[in-house]
């Protein structure tokens, strides 16, 4: 039986022979078990239904059709009278950015373009998203949406959207007689 210091953990030799495949037992010092072929099969039963079968049009195992758009990350926090939100827009234009704001909905999307090589035969990796993103926010405060009361700049890859904040007065006390 293999190894466990707590019924819910295994040894770090008995995680690396789940995930490699059956030489890995080799890499088990010589007085150690191997790990027990029900395991060994539970991870061939996954493998099996993670498996994605090329077909001959050059699919790489990527789905693209009805991918949603990216996710943009924003930062958001408040001042005393403003509301900011920060996001990193590395690489993309100020043409290819758009910025609403609806009812209290901050909606910024664009498209991200840079990533194309026609030239490419074979990706090694591939982290950087490229294409079309969205982000839509409900704002945590009352906000002024006026254009006079809304500033959007781009600079240095960073998208710094401020809004003056609604003053909110404080409620008044209504006296029980």
């Amino acid at each position: 039986m293999a190894r466990k210091t707590n019924d819910d953990m295994l040894m770090e030799d008995e995680l690396a022979a789940a995930f490699l495949e059956d030489d890995a037992t080799t890499m088990l010092e010589p007085d150690e078990p191997a790990v027990s072929a029900p395991a060994e099969d539970a991870v061939a039963e996954v493998e099996e239904e993670e498996a994605i079968e090329p077909s001959d049009e050059g699919d790489d195992g990527w789905e693209t059709e009805g991918d949603f758009p990216g996710q943009l990350a924003v930062d958001v926090y408040e001042t005393a009278d403003k509301l900011v939100i920060k996001a990193r827009t590395a690489g993309i234009k100020k043409s290819d950015l758009n910025v609403s704001i609806h009812d209290s909905i901050l909606t910024i999307s664009g498209v991200l373009s840079g990533g194309e090589d026609d030239q490419t035969t074979r990706w090694h990796i591939q982290e950087c998203y490229w294409g079309e993103f969205s982000r839509t926010i409900a704002l945590p405060v009352a906000v002024r949406e006026d254009e006079n009361s809304v500033k959007a700049e781009l600079k240095d890859g960073v998208l710094t959207i401020t809004f003056e904040k609604e003053k909110v007065e404080a409620p008044k006390v209504i006296p029980v007689q």
